[in-house]
């Protein structure tokens, strides 16, 4: 395991980048599978905005929360804040970040929002899962020390090979691989069941933040707030949060043949 998967004189290809480009890539032709399926306001041109729009605050959004919690390190460093290619990307702070610039386009665009999130969620959730496979490759999101047979023992240069140099740890990479594969396929599974506008969209933010927190259990580099893991803090909150959402609005009621029209907004859109 090695973060670069090619070095071409100046040129340098890490499979964390290609990992980023990978999951844009299927993600952005499934969103527009969902986009068309669902009947939504928006053309492929106003899908690559929205691409431009969200990667780089969700990517802004995911360092400043992963700085903020590692600030002891940072404020003594502060060119390091930059090297994104190191890895220290907090998907929360990206989520969050992200949700926030979704929203703004969608009133821009006139869209319904958890239309557009709900056909967001199961591209959202693949990326990640590509994502933990650069996570592998640079030694970083890794677990604690373990002697159960699959271990795995980084490279000594790697983050986790210099936090435990000589022990195997928990591959907790790969753990949350798995997890978000399957949330992948259930949401996947769901979307053409015909619930309400945001069911889809409640359930990856409550299923990601159980996967999150189970994989946080054996995850070595997780940020703390105080004796707690801020891990388990923001799932808790989001899935009490999305949990009452769903009851809230009765989102798990299917829609019924009348009201399963598609999601449009007031005036009709030129393609």
């Amino acid at each position: 395991m090695h973060p670069i998967l090619l070095k071409v004189g100046p040129i340098v290809i890490r499979y964390y980048g290609l990992m980023y480009v990978i999951a844009i890539t299927l993600g952005f032709y499934l969103l527009l599978s969902e986009v068309r399926r669902k009947d939504l306001p928006l053309s492929t041109e106003d899908l690559f905005d929205l691409l431009l729009w969200t990667i780089p605050v969700a990517i802004i959004g995911a360092r400043i929360y992963y700085v903020a919690f590692q600030w002891s390190y940072y404020s003594h460093h502060l060119f390091d804040i930059v090297k994104v290619w190191e890895g220290g990307l907090a998907i929360h702070g990206g989520v969050i970040a992200g949700a926030i610039a979704v929203y703004i386009f969608s009133r821009v665009k006139r869209a319904t929002f958890w239309a557009l999130t709900d056909a967001l969620s199961p591209s959202l959730i693949l990326g990640q899962a590509i994502g933990r496979i650069g996570n592998l490759m640079n030694g970083d999101a890794y677990g604690l020390p373990t002697n159960l047979p699959w271990g795995i023992h980084f490279p000594p240069d790697s983050p986790a090979g210099m936090a435990y140099p000589g022990l195997a740890t928990h591959p907790s990479m790969i753990y949350e691989m798995i997890l978000n594969l399957i949330i992948f396929f259930y949401l996947w599974w769901i979307r053409k069941k015909e619930y309400h506008d945001g069911f889809s969209t409640a359930m990856y933010f409550i299923l990601y933040s159980l996967a999150r927190s189970l994989v946080s259990f054996t995850r070595a580099d997780s940020l703390w707030l105080g004796p707690v893991r801020a891990a388990h803090v923001i799932s808790a909150v989001l899935v009490i949060g999305f949990g009452g959402f769903i009851f809230w609005r009765r989102l798990y009621q299917r829609l019924t043949p009348e009201s399963a029209l598609p999601s449009r907004i007031d005036e009709p859109v030129d393609r």
